[in-house]
């Protein structure tokens, strides 16, 4: 169970979680982070929340924002909403590094999922980029599905293809890697 405090560190993106306030500190309804990105720093791919609202302030350094089509440069002070459903994808857009306050809307499952995120990096699990290795994709999309998607094909279709590699995963033994503790920091 994650608490205000903790800190998460993925090697492979250059990212640093630290929780504020939780989710059980906030009856579900907000969770709050402070994220430092190294000078090379990027989450790993555009994507989606189906169902949360992300807004970013910018405390230093500068921040690039694709959101949908359009590309921003923020910095301190500045703030970014990236609606739920909205395609994006942020990263550090200068030569130092950036920490920006994230407040996330419902909080719903973000605490795991970064947990998982950084667990599988730091276990070797991820492709240079930060994404997942395939199988430990499948797993990842069908375990946060209400967190987390590709902003295309559609979420159905999505599942509809990633099954057979979930399916594989799970017969492999990956699927542990959801069942809590496994990468829950307690």
């Amino acid at each position: 169970m994650a608490y205000a405090g903790q800190v998460l560190e993925n090697p492979v993106s250059g990212e640093r979680i630290t929780f504020v306030t939780t989710a059980a500190d906030t009856g579900g309804e907000l969770l709050t982070i402070e994220l430092d990105l190294d000078a090379d720093g990027e989450v790993p791919g555009i994507h989606v929340h189906p169902a949360q609202e992300e807004r970013f302030e910018v405390l230093s350094g500068q921040m690039r924002f694709r959101k949908g089509l359009k590309t921003t440069v923020a910095g301190p002070g500045d703030v970014v909403v990236v609606p739920a459903g909205k395609a994006h994808k942020f990263a550090n857009a200068g030569d130092g590094p950036v920490r920006a306050r994230v407040e996330i809307r419902p909080a719903l499952r973000m605490e795991e999922l970064f947990e998982a995120a950084t667990g599988l990096a730091q276990d070797g699990r991820t492709m240079k980029s930060g994404m997942p290795k395939p199988l430990d994709l499948a797993l990842f999309v069908r375990e946060f599905a209400r967190e987390v998607r590709a902003p295309f094909p559609p979420g159905w279709a999505q599942r509809a293809a990633l099954g057979p590699l979930a399916w594989l995963a799970r017969r492999r033994g990956l699927g542990a890697r959801y069942v809590l503790p496994a990468y829950a920091q307690v």
